[in-house]
């Protein structure tokens, strides 16, 4: 059930709750101006498994209370971050609803389809909460809380303002809920699709021999664009976050099944996605051909020239 109020309004300071504390939420963290922030509380689920130890290190390094709970970190939060994979931004929202404080603003800047947020919307709306579709709009890294955030639904301008008051990168798509996400959606077939082309691209250039001979064609063709940088870059995004990114990649397809549209190819980049994140590689942005071998290694390959489903 919804709690009575008892925000601290009469110095205008802000007590902020993370649901999830992973880079999104540590980058936001770790340079938000914090001059009217009374406290910021966290919950993660890894608070409860083997990784809790870790989490609550970190949660201690950006001074950020680590809660064994979701109810005990909501509890007096005025602003909630929902920033989880796009599989469970939905469940965290219900779980939400029912610890939220009256007018408590609820930033959804997970990557879900526009349907997804609105059902969120709709849950937190009714539970009293005030809800904003927030769209990441660029790696996190290394603007941390100058990331472009793009927000959209019927409180959008007035959260612009507040996230704007805390050195947030906010901007407004006019539009109902699901306007910024429609835009993230689209937006991460061309960004994930390109990982997953580049990954297919990479392993077959290397088991081929040619790997170099064909960045070097392309780095012609399209010169500035980095070919080889651009290859280990985003073998290592994949690789540490091909999870995350496949999550989102499945609310892609499942917008895109909304519009009517066939998705072979964003089914394509879930998989892709989730088979690097699955192989325990670790890649360096600054070199692919460790990461590639070992990729090829780990498919078993060459011996059989194939990457099966």
């Amino acid at each position: 059930m919804m709690q009575s109020s008892h925000i601290n309004r009469t110095n205008n300071t802000y007590t902020i709750a993370f649901i999830g504390f992973g880079e999104a939420a540590q980058a936001f963290v770790s340079k938000m101006d914090r001059s009217r922030v009374q406290r910021v509380r966290a919950f993660d689920l890894k608070l409860l498994g083997a990784e809790a130890a870790t989490v609550q290190t970190t949660c201690a390094q950006y001074e950020v209370e680590a809660c064994a709970t979701l109810a005990e970190a909501l509890y007096g939060a005025d602003i909630v971050w929902s920033l989880v994979t796009a599989d469970q931004a939905h469940v965290a929202a219900h779980a939400a609803a029912l610890e939220l404080m009256p007018d408590a603003w609820f930033f959804d800047c997970n990557s879900c389809a526009p349907h997804t947020k609105q059902d969120s919307a709709a849950l937190i709306e009714q539970a009293g909460g005030r809800y904003v579709d927030i769209a990441v709009m660029s790696p996190v890294l290394p603007a941390r809380n100058r990331t472009p955030l793009l927000l959209s639904g019927p409180h959008a301008d007035d959260a612009s303002v507040l996230l704007n008051t805390l050195a947030m990168n906010a901007s407004v798509e006019p539009g109902p809920v699901g306007t910024s996400s429609a835009v993230k959606m689209v937006r991460s077939i061309m960004v994930k699709g390109l990982e997953a082309l580049f990954a297919e691209c990479t392993l077959a250039g290397r088991l081929a021999g040619v790997d170099q001979q064909v960045f070097a064609s392309l780095e012609a063709s399209n010169p500035g664009f980095n070919w080889t940088e651009r290859a280990a870059y985003n073998l290592e995004r994949m690789t540490l976050h091909g999870e995350r990114r496949a999550a989102e990649m499945e609310e892609v397809c499942s917008f895109l099944s909304h519009l009517g549209l066939p998705e072979r190819m964003s089914e394509s980049t879930v998989r892709w996605q989730r088979r690097l994140a699955q192989s325990g590689v670790q890649a360096s942005a600054d070199d692919y051909t460790a990461p590639t071998d070992a990729l090829l290694k780990y498919f078993n390959l060459p011996n059989d020239q194939e990457i099966t489903r």
